[in-house]
């Protein structure tokens, strides 16, 4: 039986690497995008084309539900047979406005789709990872560097990030004695998500125990050791 790859993350272009990644390991695996709810910046943006994945099953989820975070491992344990490695990634759109001008809704889709699914999400895969006894979660956020010319601000991406990788790193401390490996992965390499992808799956397949319960900065000088 092969192995089990659910991907879990927003509509972007390292989601796109993962997906092609996994393709190139597994005859078929699970993927969930987040679309992006709020408007493109002026000029476009950096999400990328959907393009169908050879292998790929899409499934649906509903952030904001704690049934649908259940229902959603439930259809890819059913597709898949099993979950072995769960691959989450934050990698959330911009929004370039100033503080006024952010709209209420749009603090409910933030706080629905990039802070408040993750917390879902995170919690029944630790619990079907830890029934389970085996597998491997690993959390893929890219930094955000700070870009103090720009005005107005991001005011989702870097806000959405910084409570993923707390909630992160809390899974990371905690589950020492886990019957499962947790990883983090991370980058400040912009543009290079293919060899990035490429790196954090080689560590996923050597599931080594020292490299679980901790974040692994990628570099192209590690990537190519």
């Amino acid at each position: 039986m092969t192995r089990g790859i659910l991907i879990v993350g927003n509509e972007s272009t390292l989601f796109s690497a993962t997906a092609g990644e996994a393709a190139k390991r597994v005859e078929s695996f699970a993927s969930v995008v987040i679309p992006n709810r709020f408007p493109l910046p002026e000029g476009g943006g950096a999400i990328a084309p959907r393009t169908e994945i050879t292998g790929n099953i899409p499934l649906s989820w509903n952030p904001s539900s704690p049934i649908s975070a259940r229902t959603l491992l439930l259809a890819a344990e059913n597709r898949l047979e099993r979950i072995n490695n769960a691959i989450i990634i934050c990698s959330p759109p911009a929004v370039f406005k100033n503080t006024e001008a952010l709209m209420p809704e749009e603090i409910e889709i933030l706080v629905n789709d990039h802070i408040k699914g993750w917390f879902f999400l995170i919690r029944e895969l630790v619990l079907y990872f830890r029934r389970c006894g085996t597998g491997s979660l690993s959390f893929v956020a890219p930094e955000i560097s700070a870009e103090n010319t720009k005005n107005p601000v991001d005011l989702l991406g870097p806000s959405a990030t910084a409570s993923f990788r707390a909630f992160a790193q809390g899974v990371l401390t905690s589950s020492a004695t886990e019957p499962f490996m947790t990883m983090g992965f991370t980058t400040m390499e912009a543009g290079d998500e293919g060899d990035f992808t490429a790196w954090f799956f080689k560590l996923i397949d050597e599931g080594a125990a020292k490299n679980s319960c901790r974040w692994h900065k990628y570099s192209k000088l590690k990537f190519f050791r």
